[in-house]
Parts: structure tokens; C-alpha cells; sequence
């Protein structure tokens, strides 16, 4: 070894300046995060109720799609549906139940944490 390379490998490294830890994102609740069960609490907390077929036509659904998302906020406690009739038509009425508010609110506040995080803030 040459006295260049000795006198280099004894010398101590710099480090690279520490950079403050980055700051943990919530996590997005997925039961909403995904695009038709997102559509259909963000159109409920925009109306006190809607109907199936308000929400089929408002989220340009099929009736299949619409059913199973649906279900899956309802299994989850965030959405209330209600079956009734007028004369022998089938209604089916959805609301968001408080839970499924306070959810949404929730979701909400994390994608604004999101989009601070994204800006540096």
C-alpha cells in the first residue's frame, strides 16, 4: 500500500448529513378506497339518501357492480339500505350511517395528510 492509500483508509469517513425521519402516512381505508365504494359514500354524504337506481345512474354502474360494492360498505356498517315497495316495485334506499360518516371523514383527513406530505409540508 502506498502512504496515499494508508493515510486514506485510516481517515475517518464523512457521513452524509442526517435527514429528518419522513413522517408515517395514514393508512387509507381501503373498504373505501376503492373507486365505486368511494363514489357511492362520497354521493351518500352529499344527500341524505339516495336510491339504487339514483346511485346506478349518478355512478353509471351496472346493477351487478353497484349490488356488490354496495354490500361491502353495508357488511361493513358504514352504509344502511332499506327494501321497500311502491305498489309491487321493488325500492331499495341507501344512507350513510354515522359510522360510515365518521369512516369517510377519516379517509378524507388522511388524503389531505397525503397531499401535505406530497408538497413538503
Amino acid at each position: 500500500m502506498t502512504r496515499s492509500n494508508r493515510a486514506s483508509a485510516t481517515r475517518p469517513r464523512k457521513l452524509p448529513k442526517a435527514r429528518p425521519a419522513p413522517r408515517a402516512l395514514p393508512d387509507l381505508d381501503r373498504l373505501i378506497h376503492e373507486r365505486m365504494r368511494l363514489g357511492i359514500v362520497s354521493a351518500l354524504a352529499a344527500s341524505e339518501s339516495l336510491t339504487f337506481l339514483e346511485l346506478r345512474k349518478l355512478l353509471d354502474a351496472s346493477d351487478g357492480n353497484l349490488s356488490v360494492h354496495a354490500r361491502r360498505l353495508e357488511d361493513a356498517g358504514y352504509v344502511a339500505c332499506a327494501k321497500t315497495f311502491e305498489g309491487r316495485v321493488p325500492k331499495t334506499v341507501f344512507r350513510l350511517t354515522a359510522e360510515g360518516r365518521r369512516a369517510f371523514e377519516r379517509y378524507l383527513a388522511h388524503l389531505e395528510a397525503v397531499i401535505e406530505h406530497a408538497r413538503g409540508g
